[in-house]
C-alpha cells in the first residue's frame, strides 16, 4: 500500500480559503457556500442530526429550512490544521462564532477530496458544540 502524507503550504492555503469562504456566506444565513464545495457523495454530522446525512441532495434539504436564520457578527477559525495524503485533506479547527458578545464554540472536522477536475470538495463534515466556560 502506498501512502504519502504531505503538508504542502498551497494545499493548506487552498483548503482554509475554501472553508473561510463558506463560513462567510454561512454567517449571513447563506448555506450555498458549503453546498458549492461539497461533493455529491458528501456525508454530514452535527449535534442536531439524529443520524448521518448522506449525499448532497439530503444536505441541501437539511440546510434549506435554516437559510436566512443563521447570523454571526464575526468569527475566528482557531488553530486550523490541514493534513493531506494523496488526494485527501483533513481540516480540523475550532470555530468561535459571535453574535454581538455572545460566543458559540464549535469543533469541526472537514474531509476534502481532490476531484478529477482539480477542485477540492468536502466529502465529510462533523460539527460538535463545545460548552462555553
Amino acid at each position: 500500500m502506498s501512502f504519502s502524507q504531505t503538508i504542502k503550504p498551497e494545499i493548506t492555503e487552498t483548503i482554509i480559503a475554501l472553508e473561510k469562504g463558506a463560513l462567510e456566506k454561512w454567517n449571513q444565513g447563506d448555506p450555498s457556500g458549503y453546498l458549492k464545495i461539497s461533493a455529491e457523495d458528501v456525508t454530514y454530522f452535527d449535534p442536531v442530526t439524529e443520524k448521518r446525512l448522506e449525499g448532497l441532495d439530503n444536505l441541501t434539504k437539511y440546510y434549506e429550512p435554516i437559510r436566512g436564520k443563521v447570523e454571526a457578527t464575526r468569527y475566528e477559525m482557531v488553530s486550523p490544521k490541514v493534513k493531506a495524503a494523496n488526494n485527501i485533506a483533513v481540516l480540523t479547527f475550532t470555530l468561535h462564532s459571535y453574535m454581538g458578545e455572545k460566543l458559540s464554540i464549535w469543533n469541526c472536522t472537514e474531509v476534502y477530496r481532490l476531484e478529477p477536475d482539480g477542485q477540492w470538495k468536502i466529502i465529510h463534515t462533523h460539527w460538535s458544540s463545545v460548552m462555553n466556560p
